[in-house]
């Protein structure tokens, strides 16, 4: 099969096209004819410092949509021919390639009619989104959210779940994307590049702060963001922690979300995978009932994602970039 390998951690222009030998499902696994697969963050993030499991070269690419190909023992809740959709295990071979394998647990039936490219910008975006609006930070109507970078995928998933949930929802763009993010539902943009956003979003708040975070920036991000809480507010970190040592304690007494969709795989959590299926799945219903908005920026060929993950890394990417098989 092709594929686009990295021979060692490095940078993402040093992905090349290679031919490597078909995989064949162990028991409990499937076989998955990739149809589209995904670019996200953790891509580039992954390639700069390789993980321990994986087996070289390594195959990038979590975010799959395609069709059952081949089962292995044991699997009975798909069977060949099902289109499905899984988050795939950073610790194995991925989907940018022409066949990937994948757990039959946390597989995600993918509703007729909706195209692969679109289905494909959901898994690791828009679980995390959920995770952290809905599942975490219970957002509702009344509160006021505030997220960062609304027009990447995560946060424009999580504008979209955080409006439709009834709450008011400030984000961070630049300029030339405050119309899309506004599209998305929020009703207040801050101009990142030109704006103090601490002191704009509590401008915006009449001083109070904010009711929730969604930070999918950084730990520093997430730090700095601490200080836009109302009191008893909650933060989600998406990229990482904040200093809870910058808050004096028993006072704003906020609450931290750490978001971490892989550890069902890490942590050998057999619920926690079983759950990325279920979630999955409800996820492309709303997608396929156009309730959600993908964000498809654009769909690529396969040789063409080593570029497109390098302008990904600059963060100046709205929406989302799929790998489309052609």
């Amino acid at each position: 099969m092709r594929a686009l390998v990295l021979d060692q951690p490095g940078t993402c222009d040093a992905l090349r096209l290679a031919d490597l030998p078909i995989p064949e499902p162990e028991a409990g696994q499937v076989r998955v004819r990739v149809e589209a697969c995904a670019l996200n963050p953790s891509d580039y993030q992954r390639a700069a410092y390789g993980i321990s499991e994986w087996e070289w070269p390594a195959v990038l690419g979590l975010d799959v949509v395609g069709v059952v190909d081949a089962v292995g023992e044991g699997v009975r809740r798909v069977g060949v021919g099902q289109r499905v959709a899984h988050l795939g295990d950073i610790r194995v071979r991925g989907g940018f390639a022409e066949y990937t394998l994948a757990d039959a647990s946390v597989l995600a039936t993918v509703p007729d009619g909706l195209e692969p490219a679109a289905a494909a910008t959901v898994p690791a975006a828009g679980m995390t989104a959920y995770q952290a609006v809905v599942e975490r930070l219970r957002v509702g109507r009344g509160d006021t959210v505030f997220v960062t970078g609304g027009a990447g995928g995560v946060g424009g998933f999580a504008v979209q779940f955080a409006a439709r949930a009834g709450a008011r929802v400030i984000t961070t763009a630049s300029a030339r994307n405050t119309a899309h993010v506004k599209a998305l539902g929020a009703e207040e943009v801050v101009d990142y590049r030109t704006e103090d956003v601490s002191a704009r979003v509590r401008e915006l708040t009449g001083g109070r702060g904010v009711d929730a975070v969604v930070d999918a920036i950084s730990s520093g991000s997430a730090t700095s963001n601490l200080a836009v809480l109302a009191p008893g507010g909650g933060l989600a970190s998406i990229a990482g922690r904040p200093d809870l040592t910058t808050v004096p304690p028993f006072g704003l007494a906020p609450s931290v979300h750490e978001i971490a969709l892989g550890s069902a795989y890490l942590l050998g959590d057999d619920r926690g995978r079983a759950r990325l299926g279920t979630v999955l799945t409800g996820l492309l219903a709303l997608l396929a009932e156009g309730e959600l908005d993908p964000m498809l920026a654009r769909a690529i060929a396969l040789e063409e994602v080593p570029d497109a993950l390098v302008e990904l890394s600059g963060r100046g990417v709205r929406g989302k970039i799929v790998y489309v098989h052609r």
